[in-house]
């Protein structure tokens, strides 16, 4: 009989601790989450991947879709929305016509510029991109990140991945996952 008690306790221990553990787990989930809210008093981006905000934005050199080169460092003085996608992201998809959106309607007028970059490693070949890119009318620079260089220096794992850089070329923000339309102008509005 008392192997048995000793033996539910052991077991009652150790669905407490699971309990426990879920409880912190979902409290910092939480905490991230309030910390994303634009607005918020956050030290550093909301993800421990990528890089810190305030920090100057790392420059790159690429040749876009449309053969012209793109440098970030030839932006410095204006807003930079940096995207990284692929076509075969269903996200991706979601987000592309709210970006075009933005750019027709926000972009000129406010001094942003858009470089949505494409993760050409990760694509499936050139006449998709290109296919995406005629059907959801993008007018916006596609940069192409043939090597994979770009997108891992700013640690694009999971995309959409949009980093929000100021006149000054410093990240304001970063945001993993798809943006609409209000959030665009929520995150560029908060940029000095």
């Amino acid at each position: 009989m008392p192997k048995k008690i000793i033996g539910l306790l052991v077991l009652a221990t150790m669905v407490v601790l699971v309990i426990i553990g879920a409880v912190k787990n979902n409290m910092a989930e939480s905490e991230a989450l309030d910390n994303m809210a634009i607005g918020s008093n956050v030290d550093f981006l909301p993800t421990d991947e990528g890089l810190a905000k305030g920090e100057k934005a790392p420059d790159f050199q690429l040749t876009a879709l449309d053969g012209q080169e793109v440098t970030l460092s030839d932006y410095q003085g204006q807003k930079v929305l940096l995207n990284f996608w692929a076509t075969w992201c269903p996200p991706c998809r979601a987000e592309m016509p709210h970006m075009q959106t933005y750019f027709d309607e926000h972009a000129e007028d406010e001094n942003v510029v858009i470089l949505s970059v494409n993760l050409t490693t990760e694509d499936k070949g050139l006449e998709e991109i290109e296919e995406f890119v005629e059907e959801f009318g993008l007018e916006f620079a596609i940069p192409m990140d043939e090597k994979g260089d770009v997108g891992a220096t700013y640690q694009a794992v999971s995309i959409p991945t949009s980093y929000m850089i100021d006149t000054e070329g410093r990240i304001q923000n970063k945001v993993v996952g798809p943006m609409d339309l209000p959030m665009m102008e929520q995150l560029v509005e908060a940029m000095e």
